[in-house]
Formats: C-alpha cells, sequence, structure tokens
C-alpha cells in the first residue's frame, strides 16, 4: 500500500461548510429526527415548467450531443446580453463580453488562478462564500479579509485596508446582495470599490448571484450599471437562485473583456462548455415572463415574513432581508454560532448555518435559508421557541 498524501493546499483547507452541515444533516435524518432543513440555499420550488419542456425538446437533438464550446453557444451569450440590457440598460458584447459558466462558482473558483501569483493579494469579504478564499488559496495567494460588520451595514470599509495591501492586491471579491448577510449596496458604494480599483489597479469580481430574488418592490442594481465599472470588472450570475436552477449548473460571467479573457484560458485547460441542451432551455429561462418571476419572488417573501416575524416575537435580533431568501440573526446571549446550531438541531430539530462558518466576523450569528414551505417555518419557529 503506498502512503497517500495530500497536497499542502487541500491539507491547509478547512472543513467546507457546507459539507460539514451536510453531515450534521445525515446524522440526524439517522437518528429518526424530523429535521427542518433550512441550512442550505437550495429552493424546494421546482423549476418553471416551461423552462423543463424546453430542455426535455432541446436534450434529444444530436448537435447538443458532442462537445460545446468553452465560451458558450453565441445564441446562449446573445440571450444573457438581451437579458442584462433589459433589466439593468447595460450594453454587452455576446461575443467577447459574455462568458458561460457551469454555475458561477466554477467561474467564482477559477478566476484566481487566471491572475493570482504566490504572494499577491485578494480582498475577501467575511463573513462570505467559502469560495473566495479557498479558490485564492489554490492559485497560491493570499486573503485578506475585509470585515462586515453590522455597524457599516454589511459593506466593507475600504479605508481600513492598509496600503501595503492595496498595493498587492489583484483581485476583489464583492457580493450584493450578500449572502449570508442579505445586505444590500448603495450605488454610492460602488463607485468608491471602482475608485479603489483604479487607483490601486484591482479587478473587481462581483457575485450578484442573488438580485432576482428581492422583496417589495426594491430591485437591486448590477455593479456594471455605474460608470467605470466595466473598466475594472466583471459580474458573475447564475440561473440557479432566479429560475431554482440549482441543479442544472449553469451560469455566466460579463463585463471587462480581458479579465473574461483570462478566466477563459483557464476553462478551456481545466474543464468543459455547458452541455448545449442546458444552454437551450436557459435561454428559454432568460425570456420568461416577470409575472412567473415575480409568483416565485412572493413565494419567498411571504417565508421571509413568517420567519422573520416570528424570530423577532421571540427576542431574536434579525435583519429583514431586502432581497436573498436569507435570514441574518443573532444567537441569544450565552451561545456561540457553532454551539447555538447544535443547541437547535438537537433539540428541537432545525438545522441552521452557523455564521462563524462563512468567517470569524460571522460569530454570534446564524443564517437561516426560507427553503422550506410557510407551514414547516412556521412549525420552525413554535421548535424554536421551546428550547430558547
Amino acid at each position: 500500500m503506498i502512503d497517500v498524501q495530500l497536497a499542502d493546499r487541500v491539507r491547509s483547507l478547512p472543513p467546507y461548510l457546507f459539507a460539514t452541515i451536510d453531515k450534521m444533516k445525515d446524522e440526524a435524518l439517522a437518528r429518526g429526527v424530523d429535521l427542518i432543513n433550512l441550512s442550505i440555499g437550495d429552493p424546494d420550488v421546482p423549476t418553471p415548467q416551461h423552462i423543463v419542456e424546453a430542455m426535455q425538446a432541446a436534450v434529444v437533438k444530436a448537435e447538443h450531443h458532442q462537445y460545446p464550446s468553452y465560451e458558450g453557444m453565441l445564441s446562449f451569450r446573445t440571450a444573457v446580453a438581451e437579458w442584462y440590457k433589459a433589466r439593468f440598460n447595460v450594453t454587452l458584447d455576446a461575443k467577447t463580453e459574455v462568458l458561460s459558466l457551469i454555475g458561477s462558482k466554477e467561474g467564482i473558483g477559477h478566476i484566481p488562478l487566471a491572475f493570482v501569483n504566490p504572494g499577491d493579494v485578494v480582498l475577501v469579504p467575511s463573513p462570505g462564500y467559502p469560495v473566495y478564499p479557498v479558490g485564492t488559496l489554490f492559485a497560491g495567494g493570499e486573503s485578506h479579509l475585509m470585515p462586515l460588520l453590522e455597524k457599516n451595514n454589511y459593506l466593507p470599509d475600504f479605508t481600513i485596508i492598509p496600503e501595503d495591501v492595496l498595493k498587492r492586491a489583484k483581485l476583489m471579491f464583492l457580493n450584493y446582495p450578500n449572502n449570508p448577510t442579505s445586505a444590500g449596496a448603495p450605488k454610492s458604494f460602488y463607485e468608491e470599490a471602482i475608485a479603489l480599483a483604479k487607483k490601486y489597479n484591482i479587478i473587481i469580481c462581483h457575485d450578484a448571484a442573488y438580485s432576482e430574488v428581492y422583496f417589495d418592490g426594491e430591485r437591486p442594481m448590477s455593479f456594471l450599471e455605474v460608470d467605470g465599472a466595466k473598466e475594472v470588472g466583471i459580474e458573475f450570475h447564475s440561473l440557479s437562485k432566479t429560475y431554482n436552477m440549482t441543479g442544472w449548473r449553469i451560469g455566466f460571467a460579463v463585463g471587462n473583456a480581458q479579465v473574461l479573457a483570462g478566466l477563459g484560458k483557464i476553462k478551456s485547460n481545466l474543464d468543459s462548455g455547458v452541455f448545449q441542451a442546458v444552454q437551450e432551455a436557459s435561454i428559454v429561462a432568460l425570456r420568461t415572463d416577470d409575472a412567473i418571476l415575480a409568483d416565485l419572488r412572493r413565494i419567498f417573501e411571504e417565508r421571509r415574513d413568517v420567519m422573520y416575524e416570528g424570530l423577532t416575537s421571540l427576542g431574536l435580533k434579525v435583519q429583514k432581508p431586502q432581497a436573498t431568501f436569507y435570514l441574518w440573526a443573532k444567537v441569544p446571549d450565552g451561545h456561540d454560532s457553532s454551539g447555538f446550531v447544535a443547541h437547535l438541531l438537537n433539540n428541537a430539530g432545525v438545522l441552521g448555518t452557523p455564521g462563524v462558518g462563512f468567517g470569524a466576523p460571522g460569530e454570534g450569528y446564524i443564517r437561516f435559508a426560507l427553503t422550506k414551505p410557510v407551514g414547516r417555518i412556521r412549525e420552525a419557529v413554535e421548535r424554536i421557541k421551546k428550547v430558547l
């Protein structure tokens, strides 16, 4: 038997947050717990039927059964450009400013490989999506964490980043509407970020996966709507959350053509393009009547209201989201975030995500995902009430 040794880059990885959550879930289910799982951001509402039917028609076409192009079908990229124009009034060249992805996670994880050398710095929001620092680690870069604090409305404070760090920084990840805090960002914040990027030659990578899951008629803006954005960066998007297509694995990056070309070089060497039948169905998705999407948003808005009102009635301090399907709540006094998650799981059969799993500034918080029907959310609140 050989002595199998993991590479240093793998040995240094923290446990992947959602894999750890899956293990906790499986152990609870094995014990026979009637589990209400509010931990993972995987919508339980099916993909709209007209998109499924488009996929059924596309999958039988023989021309889709061969290798797809790395950058994506021009027809799909054109549909993305049309969607950006209609939704944000942003003009994109479908040939050079749109790149298809096997889900936005793939692009986010790969982009440091295109631009970060060992020792370079990547500016990473914390708490935040774990793939930002992990992709940086795999590229040999150093993550400089930008704390997202309640007192700053969960926006990073650029003024506290040391000058020497800014001079070494190659990329900056931003994410609004934000996961896990559900915070939004105003235009003035993006203007500040763009000015910083221009001054220090930093590429901005804005993760906008949740821009279409919004409430109360408050539509989030795109980073690319701001003057100068396309000069300094790109925006990642996904069909996963907008159209309840998490399992389909299709997303895209748009914006600066040179940045997308660099990411495309990594893609062409490390993975393949998206199955063309999925791209064809996604064209139909991108042209979906907004009335259908409004119905989906109403489902999550009702869940948000029930969960928010329920938790606040128990005395918990909760961030009421204007977008995303997450609630970011402070844990009660006497608990840390991991301990409170375990307490709820073991005593109430309710599973959330510990805030500290998204980064040290998330300590003291728990994230609940609105991915169960209203009846189960009401039941979760009642169970939590009994064990507080």
